[in-house]
C-alpha cells in the first residue's frame, strides 16, 4: 500500500535531522515525501538538500518567503502548495507530517495495517509525548483517542477527499475529525509503545510562547463552534496538566475573548450542530462512551455511501 507524506516547514533545522532520520528508518518508507520549504532563513535548505540527494523518495519544493511564520491557515496553505503539485490518485494514504517529530521505527507500518483491517478508519495516529526540560521524563500531550493528532495526520486518501480536505483556519486539525464522523468514518489515535512519538516542540506552543499558543487554541475552539460549557470543562482538564493552571486558563480566555469581540465562526452550520451534539454527549456520558456510541450509530451512514 502506497503512502505520501507532505511536510510544511519553516526554519526547522533545530529538529529536522532527528525527524528525517526517524522517517528514513521506518520499516515501511513513504513512496514519496514532499517537503515544502516555506521560506526558511536558517540551515533548513542545506539539510533538506543533503537528504534529498541521498534518498530519492524525498522531494523538496521551495515556497517564496512570506516574511513571517503563520500557524494554522499558513501551515495548511504550505501543505496544499506541495499537495497540489502531486498526482495524489496514485497513493492509498496521505499524511500531513511535521518536521519536529521522532517516530518509532514501525509507526507507519502499524497505522497502515490497522487501516487495512478496518476500512472505516479514515484517519489515525499514535500519541505525542514531549520531554520535560527539567526532569527529562516523557510527558503525554493528552490528545483524545477520538482524534488523529495534528502533527501527523495519517489519512486514507478516499476519506480525505470525501471530507473536502483541511479547512484553512486554526482548528483545522479538529474540524477534520468531526467531519469524518459526520460522514461515518472513524477517527482514532492509539497510546501504545510502538505508536508513541516524541514531539520535539510541544503542542500548543507558538513562536511567541506557549501561552499565546494556548490562547490560539481557545480561538480555534470558538471558531469551530464549541459551546462555552464544553470549553470551560476542557480548559479545567488542561489546567491539571503542564503547564499547570495557566495553560488551561489561557485556552479559556482565548475562547472568551473571541466570543466578546465577535470573531468569525465556522460557516458549516450542519457540522457545527453535529459537533455540539457530540460534545454534549461527551459531557453527559464521558468521551469514550459517547465516541463509541456515535461511531456505531454512524456506521449506517458509511455503509450507505460505500455499498
Amino acid at each position: 500500500m502506497s503512502y505520501l507524506l507532505v511536510s510544511p516547514c519553516r526554519n526547522e533545522s533545530d529538529y529536522m535531522r532527528i525527524t528525517l532520520d526517524s522517517v528514513v528508518n521506518q520499516t515501511i518508507k513513504p513512496d514519496l515525501w514532499v517537503v515544502v520549504d516555506d521560506g526558511s532563513t536558517d540551515a533548513t535548505p542545506q539539510v533538506l538538500a543533503e537528504y534529498a540527494e541521498k534518498y530519492p523518495f524525498i522531494k523538496v519544493i521551495t515556497r517564496e518567503n512570506r516574511g513571517h511564520r503563520s500557524v494554522g491557515p499558513g501551515v495548511i496553505e504550505a501543505f496544499y502548495y506541495g499537495y497540489d503539485q502531486v498526482d495524489v490518485s496514485q497513493f492509498d494514504f496521505i499524511c500531513k507530517f511535521d518536521l519536529d517529530l521522532d517516530l518509532p521505527s514501525r509507526y507507519f507500518e502499524i497505522l497502515i495495517d490497522r487501516m487495512n483491517k478496518n476500512p472505516r478508519i479514515g484517519t489515525c495516529s499514535g500519541k505525542a509525548y514531549f520531554r520535560d526540560k527539567k526532569s527529562g521524563q516523557l510527558i503525554s500531550e493528552k490528545c483524545g483517542d477520538e482524534m488523529s493528532v495534528g502533527m501527523t495526520k495519517f489519512y486514507r486518501r478516499t476519506c480525505f477527499e470525501e471530507i473536502g480536505g483541511f479547512v484553512r483556519q486554526v482548528m483545522w486539525d479538529g474540524i477534520d475529525c468531526h467531519k469524518c464522523r459526520q460522514l461515518g468514518w472513524i477517527a482514532v489515535s492509539w497510546d501504545e509503545p510502538d505508536l508513541q512519538f516524541i514531539h520535539l516542540r510541544p503542542m500548543g506552543s507558538s513562536q511567541k510562547g506557549i501561552f499565546t499558543g494556548r490562547m490560539r487554541h481557545g480561538f480555534g475552539q470558538y471558531f469551530m463552534g464549541t459551546g462555552l460549557i464544553y470549553m470551560t470543562a476542557s480548559s479545567v482538564f488542561r489546567m491539571l496538566h503542564p503547564p499547570y493552571f495557566l495553560g488551561g486558563a489561557a485556552m479559556w480566555w482565548g475562547y472568551v475573548k473571541s466570543m466578546l469581540t465577535r470573531q468569525p465562526r465556522f460557516a458549516d452550520k450542519a457540522l457545527v450542530a453535529f459537533i455540539r451534539h457530540y460534545q454534549w454527549q461527551c459531557l453527559v456520558k464521558g468521551k469514550a462512551d459517547a465516541t463509541q456510541q456515535l461511531n456505531e450509530q454512524q456506521a449506517v451512514v458509511w455503509q450507505q455511501s460505500h455499498s
